[in-house]
């Protein structure tokens, strides 16, 4: 799914308006049905509806919701700013609203001494995508006082006070709402740590815009949607055999850090790996073959790496637990200087990179990295906030010829070609030592079984992110481990082949 800017959503609007054609009003009118709908099925019948209104068409969208709300017999109170103008689509639908005498109007400052019913429901109508500087006055004390309030709280669009599509200044004042309802369209606000904190659950409301726009309409950022990754995705023929499904090696481990090389090495077979090595240190051996018998045993070195030289016809893997040991610096910067094939690279291989800023000319073309935000600054340098990080990501990418997966509650992959695809899946639950080690054997695993490397990256990061949510599921996010990880995927890939 693309992820267009706050002009472009305005474009596809008017591009609808113009070409299905429907009026302005009338595409109001389906996205305050689109929510009633939504918070009918939401909440209990004996919810009281409280909905606040801007003046602009955010609140018109919050006038007809009172209006849809009313007639299916729901209780709704509305609050407004009766000295201010209203846009022509709120008032006509100010004016539907205001002749039903079961909804009481209010003005917003009433709202500090006005007694909210105990099913109370806050709705945010206030400001939405039209917003372009930050919340003063009347306005910023009311969303303080609702913020305060003890009851559920839905934004419709995006929550008053943020930006679509940049961060808002640390000091701004935002509505924080619990749930969001927002009109066929990601927003690049829901999606960054900044802003998403602000958003809670993420309800994407099909309104009907023109397919036409959306088909035409130029975006170099998308979210990995479960269509995409079904694309993606290829289910094993029959009378295949291991060597259709290709050779992988985890370059990992090193004295007291061999878990990772396990959770990579793990996580690589039981993606689909058809032949699968541990590169690792002789320390390593008998937890390796113990814990991973089917996977095979490359020595190299005695308590760590100190050479990478393998096959040509394998995909490599390299870096978790790998330490930075002289020897094992010298060995992978000799190793980067001579290959020119595809890589997978994390952890202290980053570490080893970022040592130098000449390393990252060294790094294999079409070869994905995989940097936690701390491991991305060591490697490119500071940056104020995750928008102007992910920019730098973008441009490293193309300038390098590079896959950056940047790690976070919604990883980004930038490419070569200066795109973007924000990830869905996962949950705070991974933020645990050892998630990133389960990723590098997944995409290496990909890799090998010949998935093309943006493949690997789009559905490697979507199908770590939904192993976790599974693993969630069962074992709570505070209980689960990166192991359990691993032991989701086989889930994972029954839930891909169910549908097919």
């Amino acid at each position: 799914m693309k992820i267009f800017t706050s002009p472009q959503i305005r474009k596809c609007d008017a591009f609808t308006i113009e070409n299905e054609p429907v009026t302005s009003l009338a595409l109001m009118e389906r996205a305050a049905t689109a929510c009633a709908g939504w918070l009918s099925r939401k909440f209990s019948g004996e919810t009281v509806y409280n909905i606040f209104c801007g003046h602009g068409n955010n609140g018109g969208d919050g006038f007809a919701l009172a209006r849809l709300l009313y007639h299916k017999g729901c209780d709704v109170n509305v609050f407004m700013d009766s000295a201010q103008n209203l846009s022509a689509d709120a008032e006509i639908n100010f004016k539907r609203t205001k002749d039903i005498s079961g909804i009481e109007f209010s003005d917003f400052s009433k709202v500090n001494k006005f007694q909210f019913e105990k099913e109370s429901v806050i709705i945010d109508a206030l400001f939405g995508t039209g917003l372009n500087n930050a919340i003063e006055g009347k306005s910023a004390e009311l969303i303080k006082v609702l913020n305060e309030l003890k009851f559920p709280k839905i934004s419709i669009d995006i929550p008053s006070g943020l930006f679509a599509d940049e961060v808002s200044d640390k000091n701004s004042v935002v509505f924080k709402a619990d749930e969001t309802l927002s009109f066929q369209f990601w927003k690049k606000a829901f999606l960054h740590a900044e802003t998403g904190q602000f958003c809670g659950k993420i309800n994407i409301l099909d309104i009907g815009l023109s397919s036409e726009f959306i088909e035409n309409e130029i975006s170099d950022s998308f979210v990995i949607d479960e269509g995409l990754v079904r694309e993606i995705y290829r289910p094993r023929q029959e009378f295949s055999h291991k060597g259709n499904f290709g050779k992988t090696v985890i370059a990992a481990g090193s004295s007291g850090k061999m878990g990772a090389a396990v959770l990579a090495t793990q996580a690589a077979l039981k993606t689909g790996s058809g032949l699968t090595f541990s590169l690792a240190p002789q320390c390593g051996y008998e937890i390796l073959q113990t814990t991973c018998p089917e996977a095979m045993f490359l020595k190299c070195g005695q308590d760590f790496i100190t050479s990478f030289e393998v096959d040509q016809d394998v995909i490599l893997g390299i870096g978790p637990g790998l330490g930075t040991e002289r020897e094992t610096y010298n060995a992978l910067l000799a190793f980067l200087k001579a290959c020119d094939k595809t890589l997978v690279l994390d952890a202290d291989a980053l570490n080893v990179i970022a040592e130098n800023t000449d390393h990252v000319n060294l790094i294999p073309k079409k070869s994905i990295l995989t940097p936690h935000p701390k491991e991305f600054e060591r490697l490119f340098g500071t940056t104020e906030n995750s928008f102007e990080r992910l920019n730098l990501a973008k441009d490293k990418a193309k300038q390098l010829e590079i896959y950056i997966v940047l790690k976070d509650h919604h990883t980004q992959i930038a490419t070569p070609e200066g795109k973007v695809f924000y990830n869905l899946t996962g949950n705070s639950g991974m933020a645990k030592g050892g998630s990133g080690d389960v990723l590098l054997g997944i995409l290496t695993s990909l890799l090998a079984q010949n998935y093309s490397v943006k493949e690997a990256a789009l559905f490697g990061v979507w199908l770590h992110g939904k192993a976790g949510d599974f693993a969630a599921e069962n074992h709570s996010k505070e209980a689960m481990i990166p192991s359990d990880l691993i032991a989701e995927l086989g889930n994972v890939f029954k839930y891909l082949n169910s549908s097919q």
